[in-house]
């Protein structure tokens, strides 16, 4: 079944939007009495059926809702530096998002070669996602942030950052426990200077690694996302 996204519905409006009604009617040719799901990207679920197939402003009747559609009982959020081949970023949210994220952070490091992001695009990579793996919570989207700013700023639960560096590092596996937040901070191509990793393990920052290899930085990015989401399922 063909799904949408309707953050307006928890206002009572049971129209798509402007985007989504000719995606659905003129792309997809679905007509009235066709049914659809819908997520409002704040938990909710919806089985509906088109009312009238206007491309502009195609309506909709709701059948069924459902609350708190797949919460999970934990939250994961990574801070990550933006690769310079920003396609790889982009990879990286789209596949964190399917697998289940709930915050994601673009990092301005040191030794960052992009510091600067299309913030509108990686929102509809987000949303797209979203829509791909049914996934009714939006996560939360940040824009660029210096790593000062947020190893500095508060944080729920376990703070993890991975590093290449050869220091004292326990693996990522080992530290998913009984938590319910969990925050991963992954470092641009060059890595973490030291001086980066000093403050964040003065700010209650653990060291990890996540395996022998050494790994791209978008591939570090799903690698720790994963591992925590089946880890945690496991439970």
């Amino acid at each position: 079944m063909h799904i949408f996204y309707t953050p307006q519905i928890a206002d009572g409006i049971y129209t798509l939007t402007e985007d989504e009604s000719k995606h659905c009617v003129k792309v997809l040719r679905l007509a009235k009495g066709d049914e659809i799901s819908l997520i409002d990207g704040i938990g909710g679920y919806y089985l509906a059926a088109i009312d009238d197939a206007n491309p502009k402003h195609c309506t909709f009747s709701i059948r069924q809702k459902t609350k708190n559609f797949c919460l999970r009982p934990y939250r994961v959020s990574i801070a990550i530096a933006p690769t310079k081949n920003i396609d790889r970023t982009e990879w990286f949210v789209e596949k964190a998002v399917e697998m289940g994220i709930d915050e994601i952070t673009m990092l301005v490091c040191q030794r960052s070669e992009r510091r600067s992001v299309n913030m509108e695009r990686i929102e509809k990579i987000v949303l797209s996602a979203m829509k791909q793996s049914i996934k009714a919570y939006r996560p939360l989207l940040n824009a660029p942030t210096p790593f000062a700013d947020f190893v500095t700023s508060p944080r729920n639960g376990l703070k993890l950052i991975a590093h290449c560096m050869e220091t004292d590092r326990v693996s990522l596996k080992s530290m998913v426990g009984a938590e319910r937040d969990y925050t991963v901070l992954i470092g641009p191509e060059g890595d973490f200077s030291p001086e980066e990793v000093e403050l964040a393990v003065r700010n209650g920052y653990q060291c990890v690694h996540l395996g022998p290899s050494r790994l791209r930085t978008e591939t570090a990015g799903v690698a720790a996302c994963h591992t925590i989401n089946l880890l945690k399922q496991e439970e």
